[in-house]
């Protein structure tokens, strides 16, 4: 069990460090392409689609070849697109790029979470998915800092050098006993099936609104630090502090969610970013910016472990493969990061930033209340 979290934390955390090197370069992309807010946000989203479309095919190539093949085909996309990233030298290469890491990446994480969940206790679903949160975020950790030495150096051996580790993780994963697999012919009934459950449908909206909140934040945040007059090394500065805050939130929140419920934890996460949407619009210059992206960060990010054990309960009771699980958060995490990046830019552009930290701590309280009269209902999901 150790040596299979440990692989699927690697795979994880490269994989997560890959798509969070665009964030200190999307200032450097957007001058030098003459790429306007709403194309740095199809950039910035670029990822999310490709692991969108992916979501559920992946899924079902994790029943029916298996996690571990299913792991192989994502980490050799994730190679060949970070080539192409390496070198890619117009903003059509980087895009489609970054797609395809995405599909490659839906593939890794379906592949690998089924992988690791079908040999993980029930009891410690919620610590297990932390420490795999712990390693996407130590990811997210180190992909700014790898954006920022290609912003200094050149993209070319910094993104190359992530297409030798996949190489190293296939490997890895060729080594490992291959798991059982699941039967896939009844694979869409029991989909159907599980989305009937109300913890499934509650664990992919309490994915669904993070997702939003990211795929916003992720693009205008670093923009933003950009206009106050932030450098390269600043902005990854920022999100270095913000990752390994959020690392740590993440095992803890895991842990205690498996002893006192995911409940309370999801309704504190929302009610915290509500507060964090709006203490955004507050700040006019980086000292006052960047604490407030930091604790904006690790809230929001504080709402993935319980919502995904949430899902990952609710699959387990209703007879579904955890790899398709896996699938339905990719699903709505990719969703809500295409329309997160998308539509926050675009208000962006169309009215102020401001305005859009205002749509989402409108959209975060009303599911807020939502969720708080729901807790009235026996059944309630959380």
């Amino acid at each position: 069990m150790r040596r299979l979290l440990l692989l699927v934390g690697t795979i994880v955390l490269v994989d997560m460090c890959f798509y969070a090197a665009i964030t200190p370069l999307l200032p450097d992309y957007a001058d030098r392409y003459g790429l306007s807010t709403s194309q740095a946000g199809l950039l910035g989203a670029a990822y999310a689609a490709g692991t969108l479309i992916a979501a559920l095919p992946t899924g079902l190539l994790a029943v029916r070849w298996g996690p571990r093949r299913t792991v192989l085909l994502g980490l050799a996309l994730m190679s060949v697109a970070s080539l192409g990233f390496a070198f890619g030298r117009s903003v059509v290469v980087l895009d489609a790029t970054r797609f395809l890491q995405g599909v490659g990446g839906a593939c890794s994480y379906a592949g690998g979470m089924g992988w690791l969940l079908s040999a993980a206790p029930p009891e410690r679903r919620g610590e297990t998915i932390g420490a795999s949160m712990v390693a996407g975020v130590v990811g997210v950790l180190l992909g700014p800092v790898l954006g920022t030495i290609a912003r200094a150096v050149g993209p070319e051996l910094p993104f190359a050098s992530i297409a030798v580790i996949g190489v190293v993780l296939m490997v890895g994963a060729l080594r490992m006993p291959a798991p059982v697999r699941a039967g896939a012919a009844d694979a869409g009934a029991r989909v159907r099936d599980a989305l009937r459950a109300r913890r499934v449908r509650g664990g992919m909206a309490f994915v669904l609104l993070p997702a939003l909140t990211f795929g916003a934040m992720n693009v205008l945040t670093p923009l933003e630090l950009d206009r106050f007059g932030a450098g390269g090394l600043l902005v990854g500065a920022v999100y270095l502090v913000a990752a390994g805050v959020e690392a740590a939130v993440q095992l803890a929140v895991g842990r205690a969610s498996d002893r006192r419920g995911r409940g309370p934890f999801l309704r504190a996460g929302l009610a915290g970013a509500v507060g964090c949407m709006l203490l955004l619009t507050l700040p006019s210059s980086v000292a006052a910016l960047a604490p407030m992206i930091v604790l904006s960060f690790v809230v929001v990010g504080s709402l993935y472990t319980p919502a995904m054990a949430l899902l990952s309960d609710g699959a387990a009771a209703a007879g579904l493969a955890q790899g398709m699980a896996f699938a339905l958060v990719n699903l709505v995490w990719a969703g809500g990061q295409v329309v997160g990046a998308v539509a926050g830019s675009g208000i962006a552009d169309l009215s102020s930033v401001t305005v859009t930290w205002l749509v989402l701590a409108a959209l975060l309280g009303a599911a807020l209340a939502a969720v708080l009269t729901a807790r009235r209902a026996p059944a309630a999901a959380v």
